[in-house]
């Protein structure tokens, strides 16, 4: 029977960690300013909005929410960018994605000041991640990494989970989670190989994973056929389903051949809002000028 890796409980001690640093830079008169920004009524949106100006209540951070309507025009949203990217109060902005279709996200997400870019999406952010070999050149860079695959990494870290040395797949391929968490595995010296739709046989790749990414958006779509005995299983689909929240992986059936895995829920989501906290924080020392 595998070990269930909690997102919940690893979450909570990386926000008791956070909240002395935010005493820490509170007692330096910087109070760390995140402005979240929610275009429309998608309800999946509404939560974890919700769920994300929560978190910054509990650990001091200052959460400014801004509502839009889903017909707001595109130029109306990058001017209140423009606007939190010079107000000084503020150190991150995060707007939730999806947008509306009329808006395009890419323009969005280059209008967000690389400084403040606590999602880490900004084509510069991807750019010096792609750019680094190992986690030391990224850590001492402190920089921004999307808040998703930071959080599979510091979960696998926090179960002992070795990397180095161990053969990664990723099933998904996305910008927000499947190629970011590939660098991050690859600079943690994993051996990495990215499954995708185009994949021939994937669950013969599937097969020789010791570290399982399943981020392919289908419900339970990793099946235990798919991974052998001792894998380690990272979760991160959320899908909704008659009966419930499940992931992309058939959970009570892979659980007796894994090692280790997440749940959903449960898992890798509270370590995407925990790691958009952190990039906050980091985010106000840098700003601050505070190293």
């Amino acid at each position: 029977m595998a070990e269930i890796i909690s997102g919940t409980e690893t979450s909570k001690k990386i926000q008791a960690e956070l909240k002395d640093e935010v005493t820490q830079l509170k007692s330096k008169g910087i109070t760390p300013g995140l402005s979240t920004i929610l275009v429309g009524e998608d309800e999946a949106s509404k939560v974890y909005i919700g769920q994300k100006i929560k978190v910054c209540e509990k650990l001091g951070i200052t959460s400014f929410h801004h509502k839009l309507p889903a017909n707001t025009i595109e130029s109306d949203l990058l001017n209140l960018i423009n606007t939190l990217n010079n107000d000084p109060k503020v150190h991150g902005i995060l707007c939730q994605l999806p947008l509306p279709k009329h808006i395009n996200t890419d323009k969005m997400l280059l209008a967000i000041s690389p400084d403040k870019d606590v999602d880490g999406f900004h084509l510069l952010n991807m750019g010096k991640l792609l750019s680094k070999k190992s986690m030391k050149e990224i850590e001492e860079e402190k920089m921004y990494l999307p808040c998703t695959p930071h959080g599979i990494i510091q979960l696998l870290r926090r179960a002992n989970i070795p990397l180095s040395g161990a053969e990664a797949v990723v099933v998904g391929r996305s910008n927000i989670v499947g190629k970011p968490v590939a660098l991050l595995l690859m600079a943690e010296n994993s051996t990495v190989t990215i499954c995708h739709t185009g994949t021939k046989n994937m669950a013969e790749v599937t097969r020789r994973a010791d570290v399982l990414i399943a981020a392919i958006g289908k419900p339970k779509f990793i099946t235990a056929d798919m991974v052998k005995d001792g894998v380690v299983v990272i979760d991160v689909g959320v899908n909704r389903l008659p009966e419930g929240l499940c992931g992309d992986v058939d959970f009570d059936k892979v659980k007796e051949k894994a090692k280790a895995i997440t749940p959903v829920p449960g898992g890798v989501g509270p370590m995407t809002i925990a790691m958009l906290m952190v990039n906050t924080v980091k985010a106000a020392k840098k700003l601050s000028g505070v190293r």
